[in-house]
């Protein structure tokens, strides 16, 4: 597959995105191959470990295709976003409980989809040109892909405020928020790979780690945690708008763009993380819920339309006014029977 380049390199199964023009967004294909990869290469003893990393310096992975998911679902026909969904979280717990280690290579963009292959593995590393983010809430989806999970074990409120904005995290940050692992300068990656493909052993990445570059999130800590503690957005909201300083008209600013129920159920799915024995399993189990309601009852459809299609970034969005009734973030976390997410078979 030209998108994707998969082999073993020595002691290294290795996993290479190849899309480079288009960002090495995921495409669905891109996703079972990956996770055909990995099946495999669990039961050979000549891997030793596994390297993600992309070609380019623009983007690791700047979220998942959507072009075929937006085609699709307007004409009515939600089964492919949901396969594709459903395929994709399978793949994405397979390598959060991966019994090998797993490195991932995080240059550019890690938006979405490329959180789901990158920040799952044992030793996630990043450089001066990281830029990570979990931005669904501003075309009506939900941080997924297990980026809940990662949001739910984040410092102090840190997980709502990323998942509710889409805050862009330096490699500092990264690092401070718990979706990095290792700042290494992005000039030795191309050595480093080569002694994990020679050694099969991830020593060499402690020994070539550096403190990490300063954190902005942790400035601004005092800050998120003030406001960002309420039980529902619409406190969020509240507290916000009840300041009178930068940092509250600035995230003000960007939580007013985004999608009113979407930004309401993702506080609520953190909260439910949180408060719970969370496990990767359960938090894919909460994201698919609402992402297998997404086209329908949701806002995705017109978030695509406005933001990547037509491009007139004026999203007709649900409940405009901000006030999302609580039944309506009940409904899109509701249990889907037996239509719920399942894992047996890729267990």
């Amino acid at each position: 597959m030209s998108d994707i380049h998969i082999r073993i390199e020595g002691r290294a199964g290795r996993i290479t995105l190849t899309r480079e023009k288009a960002l090495n967004a995921l495409s669905y294909d891109m996703c079972l191959a990956i996770d055909a990869a990995l099946k495999d290469w669990a039961k050979d003893d000549a891997v030793a470990l596994v390297v993600f990393d992309a070609a380019g310096d623009k983007a690791f992975c700047a979220g998942g295709d959507i072009a075929e998911l937006y085609e699709t679902g307007t004409k009515g026909d939600f089964a492919y976003g949901r396969t594709f969904w459903r395929d994709e979280y399978r793949m994405n717990a397979r390598i959060f409980e991966y019994p090998k280690p797993v490195v991932s290579f995080l240059q550019g963009f890690t938006m979405g989809g490329g959180v789901g292959i990158g920040c799952h593995g044992t030793h996630r590393v990043v450089g001066d040109s990281s830029k990570l983010s979990m931005p669904e809430c501003g075309i009506g989806l939900v941080p997924d892909v297990g980026g809940s999970l990662l949001l739910a074990l984040a410092p102090g409120r840190l997980g709502e405020y990323l998942g509710t904005t889409g805050y862009r995290m330096d490699a500092g940050d990264a690092i401070y928020a718990g979706f990095a692992d290792h700042y290494i300068p992005e000039t030795a990656w191309p050595a480093l790979i080569k002694t994990l493909e020679e050694t099969g052993d991830v020593a060499a990445l402690e020994a070539a780690a550096q403190p990490a570059p300063e954190c902005k999130l942790q400035a601004m800590q005092g800050d998120i945690d003030a406001t960002f503690a309420g039980e529902t957005a619409a406190d969020i909201l509240t507290v916000l708008r009840g300041r009178k300083d930068s940092f509250a008209a600035d995230t003000l600013k960007v939580l007013e763009r985004g999608a009113p129920l979407s930004i309401a159920t993702t506080v609520e799915m953190i909260h439910r993380l949180r408060s719970s024995t969370a496990t990767m399993r359960r938090a894919l189990d909460l994201e698919y819920r609402f992402t297998y309601r997404a086209m329908d009852k949701g806002d995705l459809l017109e978030g695509v339309r406005a933001l990547i299609i037509d491009k007139d970034k004026s999203p007709k969005w649900q409940y405009a006014d901000g006030n999302v009734p609580a039944v309506a973030v009940s409904q899109m976390l509701q249990p889907l029977g037996a239509e719920a997410l399942s894992f047996e078979e890729e267990s």
